[in-house]
């Protein structure tokens, strides 16, 4: 399976640098995962400090898997020691064929307690602090305010598959843990989305995609649905965010 020879030889590449642990969270560790289709979302805790030569060698390192199968999905997130109870820290990150830094997000904390897949070392819930109800239901509102509803007013985005995909599903897995408190999947996400009010053939559109057929469909290839699913997909997010805003934040 392209999926685990990727995963052991990143570890393997990984394994001089001496990593406490090495962790999975998102699709391939809840169980909707689909090769092909979902990253790797991934996060390892080092042993020393991240010093600039360590940067280096973790950046070389991801440029080296380009030529492994499935390897521009795969994202890491390295935490040096003693960054781990701070929860606004940036952490050195390889994502979408860069580098770049990002915080351990709340959702991902809770994902990785519940059920984050241990891929080398230690367990998540002796490693990581836990996250509160609290922090997990401000944060989630906090995304949609901060982030998602400015980029609802930028419309080029929304052409593309993944602003769709992800701009949807975010939204409904925002608003069961805000009414609920529980982490949901993206499949269960489209599930949910119609009764949210979300357009239906565009969950439909997301939902072939991502599981059904994955030849691009007359339809996916026309400008005109391209620009269609755009202002229905927008049309929809702007009021359903600033109604979850209005409700919880």
């Amino acid at each position: 399976m392209p999926t685990d020879a990727l995963l052991d030889r990143f570890l393997d590449e990984l394994a001089p640098l001496k990593p406490v642990a090495v962790w999975a969270h998102g699709s391939l560790a809840g169980g909707d995962y689909q090769e092909g289709r979902s990253d790797l979302d991934l996060i390892a805790i080092l042993d020393h400090p991240l010093k600039p030569s360590t940067a280096r060698r973790l950046v070389a390192l991801h440029r080296g898997l380009r030529t492994t199968p499935l390897a521009t999905r795969l994202h890491c997130s390295y935490l040096a020691p003693g960054t781990q109870d701070a929860p606004n820290q940036r952490h050195l990150t390889w994502a979408h064929d860069h580098v770049t830094r990002r915080p351990v997000t709340p959702v991902t904390r809770r994902e990785l307690h519940v059920f984050g897949r241990v891929l080398q070392g230690g367990s998540p819930k002796d490693l990581l602090p836990a996250v509160t109800e609290k922090e997990l239901a401000e944060f989630v509102v906090r995304d949609q305010r901060d982030y998602w509803r400015p980029a609802v007013d930028k419309p080029q985005v929304w052409l593309q598959d993944i602003w769709v995909d992800v701009g949807l599903t975010t939204f409904a897995r925002a608003t069961v843990t805000r009414r609920e408190g529980r982490l949901i999947t993206k499949r269960e996400a489209l599930d949910i989305l119609p009764g949210l009010g979300a357009p239906v053939d565009v969950v439909e559109d997301v939902v072939r995609r991502r599981y059904d057929d994955p030849v691009p469909s007359a339809a996916e290839a026309d400008d005109d649905w391209l620009d269609r699913r755009a202002a229905l997909t927008r049309d929809y997010l702007g009021p359903a965010i600033d109604d979850l805003v209005t409700r919880y934040g």
